[in-house]
């Protein structure tokens, strides 16, 4: 049995890597892919923090690139979980950039990933729901059933017309 609800910040998960010659393309900018990885892992901290649980990503959803990260930069990312369905948490990720001679830090990424809790033979579990504390834990947790439907329609799985919080955006 899993708890009722869970407060948000308590999926709170960060990490820091030092961008290596290794992590980078032939132009000297962090791959894509590296930073993806980075991104799965720190995101299923998040989405485990929340339930305890054996943990999948099922998608990776409006991933940014808004500025090339560079060989040497330090990479902070931070996630946690903006809400939770019935077996599928969404976790919102924040990538910041820190110059290791200046210091100075600033905002290179955003994406959202979504996960599945499982149990020992991979089936889909029940989570417990999420309590947003902060305005934007509220922002987020209002935006993420939205964001859900919309992923479940582009995905075929959700009939437009089932799409409640969408059609609401457009009557």
């Amino acid at each position: 049995m899993t708890p009722d609800f869970t407060p948000a910040g308590k999926t709170f998960s960060t990490t820091t890597h030092i961008v290596l010659p290794n992590d980078t393309n032939t132009l000297g900018n962090l791959m894509g892919g590296q930073l993806l990885n980075w991104m799965d892992i720190a995101s299923a901290i998040s989405a485990n923090r929340h339930c305890r649980r054996v943990v999948v990503t099922a998608a990776v959803n409006n991933v940014s690139f808004d500025r090339p990260i560079r060989l040497g930069d330090m990479v902070t990312i931070e996630a946690k979980v903006s809400r939770a369905f019935r077996s599928s948490m969404e976790v919102y990720l924040e990538v910041f950039v820190e110059d290791g001679v200046t210091g100075e830090r600033s905002l290179s990424n955003k994406a959202m990933y979504t996960f599945v809790a499982v149990d020992q033979l991979g089936a889909p579990i029940l989570v417990p729901g999420i309590t947003p504390e902060t305005e934007v834990e509220k922002e987020r947790f209002d935006g993420a059933l939205r964001r859900r439907q919309l992923r479940l329609v582009i995905a075929g799985k959700l009939d437009p017309s089932e799409a409640t919080e969408l059609k609401a955006l457009f009557s």
